[in-house]
C-alpha cells in the first residue's frame, strides 16, 4: 500500500513518527541525475522520517526551476518516493507582426528565450514586457503583444503576436523658462525632437517619439546648461501630451536657468608620487577665468584617472569637489584623488575564441601576469585586437581577486575571416564578369592570412596568390609573398603582367611597423587593338616589353580602433621604392598616405563617423620610366566617378576628319584628398551609408597640372561573405574624352 503525502500535517507526522526510511526513489527526472537529486534533498536511506525535512527538500527542488509539480509517496515497506512532473520544453518560437524570420533567433536571445528552455510563465511574461519596451523604443504607441501557448506531444510552441500600434510624431517642443540658452541648442541635445522639414533625409529629425528615452532627455537638456556654466539650472521631467486620434504629440519642459559661473581656481589633492602636479594642471581642459563646462570636467576626470591608473592604481577614484561663490558667480574645483592600493595582473584569461589560438591573442595584449596594472596598456590591447580583423567584438574585463591583484578576462567574439566566393556581374565596359576567391585572414586560428583569386571578364583576366604571416613564431617579425598574373584591356592599350613579390617586416613599436620588400614583374604591352580610336597612349618601343625589379622600404603607423570600420585613430605610412637593380626600369617612387578617423557618437549620441584620407605619389626618373608605370587617377582607390586610369596628363590633336584625339602620357606626381561621412543604414545587416567627396591632382612637372573632383555615396556592407562596397559616384568636372563611371563595387577591402 502507498500513501501520497499531500499537505504535511501533524496527524501524518505522528503516524510516521520514528519510522526509518529504507530506500529513497526519484521518479520522472530528466534534467537532474539521481545523485544530484539526492544531494539536493539531503535525505538518505537509514534516516529517520522527518516531515519538516521533507518539506524543506520539496522547496529546494522547486527552486531548481525544472518542475511544474512534485509530490512525495510513502510505501508500506518504508520506501520514500519523490515524484516529479517536469516543465515542458519550448520547441518552437515565433513572432508575428515584427521582425523578419532570419532576425528572430537573435531577437529572442535578446528577450532571454531560446529553443530548449523550459516553459515558465514568469519568464515568458518578462520576455513579453521586454518586447513591448523594445517596440515602444522605436516610437510605437499602445503596443499590444499576445502570447499563444500551443501544447505539442512532449513540448510546447510559443507564438508572440504583435500589434505595434501607431507611431507618435512630435510636432512641437516647448522650453518654458529658457531665455539664456538657444532653444535649438537644447533640442539638438535631445533624442526626442520635433519633426523637421524633409525629416526623412539623413541628419534630419523625423519627429518619431522614442518613449524609452524621454526620461533621459530631461538630463540631456540640463547637461546643455552645465556645458554653458549654469550650475544651478533645473529642468523638470518632460510633459508629453498625445492626441489619441492623430498620435501627434507636444512636449513641454519647465526650466529654471539660474546664473552662469566661471572657473575661479582648480587644484588636485592626493596625487601619487611620479606625477608632476603642475604639468598635469597645464594639461587639463578646464581653464581659470573661462566659463565652466561639465564636458571638459569629464575629460579632465578621465585624464587624471588614466595618469594615476597607469602607475598601477587600477581602482583609483577621482572625486571633483565644488565650492560655489554665488555672489561673484565663480566656482572653485578641487579634484580629490583616492588611489587605493597598487594592483598587479594575476592572470590573463582568454574566452570566446573557438578557432583563434590563445597565443595569437596574447601577443596583442600588452599586460601579462605579474605586470603592474596600466590603463593605457589595457586600452591599447583592445584596439590592437580589433585592428587584426579577426573579431567582431573585443572586451577586456577587470576581475578583482583581492586588493592587490586582478584577473584580465579577455572576451572576444570571432567574425568570419575565411570565405569562398563565387560571383559574377555585368558592366557597360567589362561586360560579363566572373570572380572567385578563397581567402582567410586567420588560417586555422594562426593569424596567417592568405588568398587565392581569379577575375575574368571581357577586358581582364587576373590570377593571384598571396600569403602573409604578421608574427612569425609569435616574434616581432612578419613575412609575406605573392605571385600574380594579370591581363587588362585599358581604354588605350592592353597590359599583360606576370610577377611575384616578397617582404620582411618588423614591429618597431606598439603601433609602428617597418618593412623591406622586393618585387619582380615581366610586362608586355599591346597597343594595336584599343577600345576607343579617339583615345590612345604614347608608348615608346621600349615600353612594349620590359621587366621591372624593385626594392622597397617603408613604415606604417596605425593606432585605429577597428579593422574594417575604425572610429578613432590615424593611419600614416610612407615608402620609398627603387626600380633599377636588374630589369629595364630605372626610377625612384615615393609614396605617402594619411587617414584620420573620428566618430562623434559620444558627443551627439549618433553613430556618425568622419574620415579624411590623403594619398601622394611621386616618380623620379633615374634613366627610364615605361608608360604603364606612370601615374594615373580614376576609380575606387583614387577619384570616384571616373573610370580607372583615365585621368592623366594628355596631348590633344585633330585628325583629318576634324575629330579630336587624345593621347594619354601619364603623370609623375599625384595627390588625392578624400573626405567622408559615414552613418548606419542597418545595424542588423551591418550596413552603413557613406557620403564622399574626392579631389585629385596629377601632373608631369607639378601636382596641379590637372585637377579633378568626384562625389557621391556608397553602401558599405559587412556581409557574411566579407566586406562589400557599392559605390555610386559622379564626376564633377570631367575633361575632354575622360571616361566617367556612375557605379563600381569592391569586395574584401577595408572601408
Amino acid at each position: 500500500m502507498m500513501k501520497r503525502i499531500l499537505p504535511l500535517s501533524i496527524t501524518i507526522s505522528s503516524l510516521l513518527l520514528s519510522q526509518t526510511i529504507k530506500r529513497v526513489e526519484y521518479k520522472g527526472l530528466f534534467h537532474l541525475s539521481r545523485d544530484v537529486a539526492s544531494e539536493i534533498s539531503g535525505i538518505h536511506a537509514g534516516d529517520e522520517f522527518d516531515i519538516n525535512k521533507i518539506d524543506e527538500s520539496l522547496k529546494k527542488f522547486y527552486k531548481q526551476g525544472y518542475f511544474s509539480d512534485i509530490w512525495v509517496s510513502w510505501t508500506d515497506n518504508n520506501v520514500l518516493i519523490y515524484n516529479f512532473k517536469e516543465k515542458s520544453a519550448i520547441s518552437k518560437l515565433q513572432i508575428n507582426g515584427y521582425s523578419s524570420d532570419d532576425e528572430q533567433e537573435a531577437l529572442f536571445a535578446e528577450l532571454g528565450l531560446k529553443k530548449g528552455d523550459l516553459y515558465d510563465k514568469e519568464k515568458i511574461e518578462r520576455a513579453k514586457q521586454r518586447l513591448i519596451k523594445r517596440i515602444e523604443a522605436e516610437g510605437y504607441y499602445d503596443t499590444v503583444v499576445e502570447v499563444t501557448v500551443e501544447p505539442k506531444e512532449d513540448s510546447i510552441a510559443l507564438t508572440f503576436d504583435v500589434n505595434k500600434g501607431e507611431k507618435i510624431h512630435i510636432r512641437n517642443i516647448y522650453f518654458n523658462g529658457a531665455e539664456k540658452i538657444d532653444r535649438d541648442e537644447l533640442e539638438d541635445a535631445l533624442v526626442n525632437q520635433a519633426e523637421d522639414i524633409l525629416g526623412w533625409l539623413p541628419g534630419r529629425s523625423n519627429g518619431v517619439a522614442h518613449l524609452d528615452q524621454l526620461k533621459y532627455d530631461q538630463f540631456r537638456a540640463r547637461d546643455v546648461y552645465m556645458k554653458n556654466g549654469y550650475l544651478d539650472a533645473e529642468v523638470d521631467a518632460p510633459l508629453l501630451r498625445v492626441d489619441n486620434g492623430s498620435y501627434i504629440a507636444n512636449i513641454s519642459y519647465h526650466i529654471k536657468e539660474g546664473e552662469q559661473y566661471r572657473l575661479n581656481s582648480i587644484d588636485i589633492e592626493g596625487l601619487v608620487d611620479n606625477i608632476d602636479k603642475e604639468e598635469l594642471l597645464d594639461e587639463l581642459h578646464l581653464i581659470k577665468g573661462k566659463i565652466f563646462n561639465v564636458e571638459k570636467l569629464r575629460r579632465d576626470l578621465r585624464l587624471i584617472r588614466e595618469r594615476v591608473a597607469n602607475l598601477g592604481y587600477a581602482y583609483a577614484k577621482i572625486i571633483p569637489n565644488f565650492r560655489q561663490d554665488k555672489v561673484n558667480r565663480t566656482v572653485d574645483i578641487t579634484f580629490s584623488v583616492e588611489p587605493g592600493d597598487k594592483v598587479y595582473i594575476n592572470d590573463v584569461i582568454i574566452s570566446g575564441n573557438y578557432s583563434t589560438k590563445d597565443s595569437v591573442i596574447r601577443r596583442d595584449i600588452y599586460l601579462t601576469p605579474g605586470d603592474l596594472f596600466n590603463l593605457t596598456d589595457l586600452k591599447d590591447s583592445i584596439n590592437a585586437l580589433k585592428r587584426r580583423g579577426y573579431f567582431e567584438k573585443v572586451d577586456i574585463e577587470q576581475q578583482r581577486v583581492d586588493n592587490n591583484r586582478i584577473n584580465l578576462i579577455v572576451k572576444v567574439k570571432e567574425t568570419a575571416t575565411g570565405s569562398i566566393q563565387i560571383g559574377g556581374g555585368y558592366g557597360s565596359y567589362q561586360h560579363f564578369m566572373v570572380n572567385a576567391s578563397i581567402s582567410d585572414r586567420n588560417i586555422f586560428g594562426s593569424g596567417i592570412n592568405s588568398s587565392l583569386s581569379l577575375d575574368l571578364s571581357k577586358v581582364s583576366s587576373n590570377y593571384s596568390f598571396s600569403i602573409n604571416n604578421p608574427r612569425v613564431f609569435d616574434s616581432e617579425y612578419s613575412l609575406g609573398m605573392s605571385i600574380y598574373k594579370n591581363k587588362y584591356d585599358f581604354p588605350t592599350y592592353q597590359h599583360d603582367t606576370f610577377g611575384f613579390g616578397t617582404n620582411v617586416g618588423k614591429q618597431l613599436s606598439r603601433n609602428l611597423h617597418g618593412f623591406i620588400g622586393y618585387s619582380y614583374s615581366k610586362n608586355k604591352i599591346d597597343t594595336n587593338d584599343t577600345t576607343d580610336s579617339l583615345i590612345s597612349s604614347v608608348f615608346s618601343s621600349e615600353d612594349l616589353s620590359y621587366a621591372k625589379s624593385t626594392f622597397t622600404v617603408g613604415l606604417t603607423y596605425d593606432n585605429t580602433d577597428d579593422y574594417f570600420v575604425p572610429r578613432r585613430g590615424i593611419i600614416l605610412g610612407g615608402s620609398l621604392g627603387y626600380s633599377g637593380v636588374g630589369g629595364d626600369e630605372k626610377f625612384l617612387e615615393y609614396q605617402a598616405r594619411f587617414g584620420a578617423y573620428y566618430g562623434v557618437e559620444d558627443i551627439i549620441d549618433y553613430d556618425l563617423i568622419f574620415r579624411y584620407k590623403v594619398r601622394a605619389n611621386m616618380l623620379q626618373d633615374e634613366g627610364h620610366i615605361s608608360g604603364p608605370e606612370k601615374l594615373f587617377l580614376g576609380g575606387v582607390s583614387t577619384v570616384r566617378g571616373y573610370q580607372p586610369y583615365t585621368i592623366a596628363p594628355s596631348t590633344y590633336s585633330k585628325n583629318e576628319n576634324g575629330d579630336i584625339t587624345r593621347r594619354i602620357n601619364g603623370g609623375k606626381k599625384s595627390l588625392v584628398n578624400t573626405v567622408e561621412a559615414s552613418i548606419p543604414l542597418s545595424k542588423a545587416a551591418k550596413m552603413r551609408l557613406t557620403f564622399f567627396a574626392d579631389y585629385g591632382m596629377i601632373g608631369e612637372e607639378s601636382f596641379t597640372e590637372i585637377k579633378r573632383a568626384g562625389y557621391g555615396a556608397s553602401i558599405e556592407w559587412y556581409s557574411p561573405i566579407g566586406p562589400i562596397n557599392l559605390i555610386f559616384g559622379r564626376a564633377k568636372n570631367a575633361g575632354l574624352l575622360e571616361r566617367t563611371s556612375s557605379f563600381e563595387f569592391t569586395m574584401g577591402r577595408k572601408f
